[in-house]
């Protein structure tokens, strides 16, 4: 995660000095991991660090590649400059990350060409049920609520690295939570296997107790996973069509079917990607 650093010396925020002006620039890093697309002015409300130095962090990052510009699709410009949004590139993911994902996915190409296609997805299920299970009694001591325990999860998510938020969205009879995750460990094993992903959706919709639904992934080329999470009316009646209950058994095998393919019916609904 830490870029080597050549910039001169600065006289505040604590840049003095090669290892202190690097764990800053890892902390904008990081920051735009979670909160992406953010700008220069709220990163550095959220640093506490001058305008100046968060330009200087933010040009070195993009020069290096580790992140880059935002623009939402079909954004009107007003009048005047726009404030320039940016948000973690492929590029910054990898440095994020420090597993060994080329030896992850040959030994899953192998598992794959020796076992079948469905000896990965139970290998992914059975690396989440994990996580599931250590998740499931923090979601059910929150009660029933969907967004209740969506905040939990928030919680316990960003506890693990993956750099969770949530937020409400929808009106009307479609409302819930978008919850965002700026980081994930397995996303370059997850782009040749996504099982990965199902897994891990499957798992979501049991903890929750309703039928959430992905509408984009780090894996798919998105800058931030993206889950819709139903808490109104719609919530009770999405899980009753999908069977899925609170509290069911952590690790069971998935029956809720939620991959991105369900994702589609709800894209005019709610925005993908702006946690």
């Amino acid at each position: 995660m830490f870029f080597p650093e050549h910039a001169p010396r600065e006289g505040r925020d604590g840049e003095h000095g090669s290892p202190l002006e690097s764990r800053t620039r890892s902390r904008v890093l990081h920051m735009v991991s979670v909160d992406g697309p953010v700008t220069a002015a709220e990163l550095g409300r959220h640093l506490d660090l001058t305008p100046a130095a968060v330009r200087r962090h933010l040009d070195a990052l993009v020069e290096q590649g580790a992140v880059v510009p935002h623009e939402p699709a079909g954004q009107r410009r007003g009048r005047g400059r726009p404030a320039r949004a940016y948000v973690v590139s492929e590029v910054g993911h990898r440095s994020l990350e420090a597993d060994y994902d080329s030896l992850a996915v040959e030994v899953l190409r192998f598992l794959e060409d020796r076992a079948g296609s469905g000896a990965v997805g139970a290998f992914a299920r059975e690396r989440v049920a994990a996580l599931e299970e250590r998740y499931a009694p923090r979601l059910a001591a929150a009660g029933d609520d969907p967004a209740a325990r969506a905040e939990v999860l928030v919680e316990a998510l960003s506890e693990d690295g993956f750099a969770a938020t949530a937020r409400p969205v929808g009106s009307g009879g479609l409302t819930g939570v978008q919850l965002c995750q700026g980081h994930c460990p397995v996303q370059h094993v997850a782009e040749e296997f996504p099982q990965f992903c199902e897994a891990e959706t499957d798992a979501f919709s049991r903890l929750l107790g309703v039928h959430v639904q992905r509408l984009a992934t780090l894996a798919g080329g998105h800058h931030v996973c993206t889950t819709f999470i139903p808490t109104g009316g719609l919530a009770r009646k999405t899980a009753e069509a999908a069977g899925v209950a609170p509290r069911v058994a952590p690790g069971a095998a998935s029956t809720t079917g939620t991959t991105s393919t369900t994702a589609r019916n709800d894209r005019t609904h709610v925005k993908e990607g702006s946690s």
